[in-house]
């Protein structure tokens, strides 16, 4: 199994970036990816989560307005859309996927198996 994030920048505040998490390995209904963020300095955070399998995808609380999470079945790659990006929001972004296309119903690290490098997003004012 292969994760392949990509599509991380820089903007400025307000800004949008859209990243990219191909997935390979893995049957397009029985996975669910997570996007979590490594500001500098600080712990990692889980961003949103998208279950192939399931229609209903999760954020967090302080992005969900501004964040979209969606699919690609024929590309097999999950996708965030980030708008009105802030500074504090500068980040590396990891892309992350567990098996299990069910529900989410937690957004917690330990249950991700596998893991893409990360992408850098600088949100400068």
């Amino acid at each position: 199994v292969q994760l392949q994030a990509s599509g991380g920048g820089s903007v400025q505040v307000g800004g949008s970036l859209t990243l990219s998490c191909q997935v390979s390995g893995l049957n397009w209904g029985d996975y669910t990816v997570g996007w979590f963020r490594q500001p500098p300095g600080k712990d990692l955070e889980g961003v949103s989560a998208f279950s192939t399998g399931d229609p209903s995808p999760v954020y967090r609380s302080t992005v969900k307005d501004r964040f979209t999470i969606f699919g690609d079945s024929g590309k097999n790659t999950v996708y965030l859309q980030m708008n009105n990006l802030k500074p504090e929001e500068t980040a590396d972004y990891y892309c992350a996927a567990h098996h299990g296309g069910g529900p989410i119903v937690a957004m917690r690290r330990d249950m991700y198996v596998y893991w893409g490098q990360g992408t850098l997003v600088t949100v400068s004012s």
